[in-house]
């Protein structure tokens, strides 16, 4: 296929193969409502899949769709605008608020600093493995800020969402835990994006503290990463 060498083919033909597999994912996960058909998960599936058959590499797939990956940075903007309007919610709940983004974010980074040496990782890996419990947009941030590699970073990212939204749900079923506060914090600081999500289908206001808790703990990582690259370089 002598157009696929064509620079700007490639990134219109990944493109549109990347909405248009996510766009299908969100209509077969509407309708059926399982865990592993989640948009996260299937859409990139399909893609490898994709790849793999037309035996390109990420390097090709990456240059055409880099745009996708620019426009995360106005996303982190845009993250101000919840925590705004949540502002009374956050006054009246922020000693808990805080005391549980810091402890999630220092459990995450501890458990993957521990899964990485469990897994034999070291160097670039292990740092992309550590910002994994929060969103990609804050994720991709910190991992560049701390000497990790942020497209890998994005991959575990969505792992992490997955099966954090998968088990969640399932451990939440199962345990005498009933405050919204805690429900929704629980699936926000576990599975990030797709916790939020899942926290959406549970009850509205599970869903509402999910993404306040997420869009915390995300400012909370960005701001203290270069403490973090500091103590990891000493």
């Amino acid at each position: 296929m002598m157009w696929f060498d064509n620079a700007i083919a490639q990134a219109i033909f990944w493109s549109l193969a990347t909405i248009g597999f996510y766009i299908l994912a969100r209509k077969l996960h509407h309708r059926w409502q399982r865990g592993w058909l989640t948009p996260l998960l299937v859409t990139p599936v399909i893609l490898i899949g994709l790849a793999l058959l037309l035996h390109e590499s990420y390097g090709a797939y990456i240059r055409g769709t880099g745009w996708l990956v620019t426009l995360l940075g106005p996303t982190m903007v845009a993250f101000a605008v919840p925590i705004y309007e949540q502002r009374k919610f956050i006054y009246r709940h922020w000693p808990v608020l805080a005391v549980g983004a810091v402890a999630g974010s220092v459990t995450a980074m501890v458990t993957g600093w521990c899964l990485a040496t469990f897994l034999g990782l070291d160097g670039a890996l292990r740092l992309s493995l550590l910002p994994r419990s929060i969103s990609t947009p804050f994720a991709m941030e910190v991992s560049g800020d701390i000497g990790g590699i942020p497209d890998l970073t994005a991959v575990f990212v969505v792992v992490t969402g997955v099966f954090g939204a998968v088990l969640g749900e399932i451990m939440l079923a199962r345990m005498p835990v009933s405050s919204t506060l805690a429900r929704g914090a629980a699936l926000g600081m576990g599975a990030h994006g797709a916790g939020t999500a899942k926290a959406h289908e549970i009850g509205t206001e599970e869903g509402s503290v999910a993404g306040l808790i997420m869009v915390l703990v995300g400012l909370l990582n960005v701001m203290i990463a270069p403490v973090i690259a500091l103590c990891l370089r000493g």
